[in-house]
């Protein structure tokens, strides 16, 4: 991945890995923006986006994405604050439909194409395969850590937190079989796998770092 061309990075990550950290503080490294699954699905939400809809948006003018970014204010400052919660009676089989799929896929390669940026979600890796400058990283954890994070940051015990993680992992693994026909521990899917036992979120990001540089130097 050349970080003197356009680029996009896509994060893959376990539920408590910090993997959303890293990719945040990546893209203020990179000092470009940061996106997440999160954020895709409240626009899609919000806005009542289907792929008829953006390519309406994307008719209207030539940098369709930029214009749409001011609108609504859409940015880093907007994406403080999510964090992944498994809503009640929220099942692990019932993800989402085709055209959301379709929808979300449409969105993120309308921000690939007009700047580089972070991106972390559960089907980057899929989405941006045949993308020219594309970097995929794979997030893990220890369960331990995994649990003591998620036990912090949503405030429950940890049974509780076991449910989330085991809830999470299944619906993630099924949205991914379902609509890349892989899965989401195929390292092939990925350039770099990183663990993060016995390492801070900045320490992952400086190994990305190195690995960004590594490739830029050849």
């Amino acid at each position: 991945m050349k970080t003197n061309e356009q680029f996009v990075i896509t994060i893959n990550r376990e539920l408590g890995s910090g993997g959303r950290t890293v990719g945040r503080k990546l893209a203020e490294k990179l000092g470009v923006d940061f996106y997440d699954k999160a954020l895709i699905k409240a626009l899609e939400e919000k806005y009542h986006l289907t792929v008829e809809e953006i390519e309406r948006l994307k008719g209207r003018k030539h940098n369709w994405w930029a214009d749409f970014k001011r609108i609504i204010a859409l940015g880093p400052a907007a994406n403080d604050q999510h964090y992944y919660k498994v809503a009640a009676g929220e099942l692990p089989d019932l993800l989402t439909t085709d055209e959301m799929f379709e929808a979300e896929q449409e969105i993120l390669l309308g921000i690939a194409q007009n700047e580089s940026c972070v991106i972390a979600g559960r089907s980057g890796f899929y989405v941006f395969r045949e993308h020219p400058n594309h970097l995929n990283v794979l997030i893990q954890a220890p369960m331990e850590q995994r649990l003591t994070r998620v036990m912090v940051k949503q405030e429950v015990f940890r049974d509780e937190a076991q449910e989330i993680i085991k809830k999470v992992d299944t619906m993630r693994e099924n949205y991914i079989n379902k609509y890349t026909d892989s899965s989401r521990y195929d390292t092939r899917n990925y350039d770099l796998v990183i663990n993060m036992a016995g390492i801070t979120e900045d320490q992952a990001v400086e190994l990305i770092m190195s690995y960004i540089k590594m490739m830029n130097s050849k």
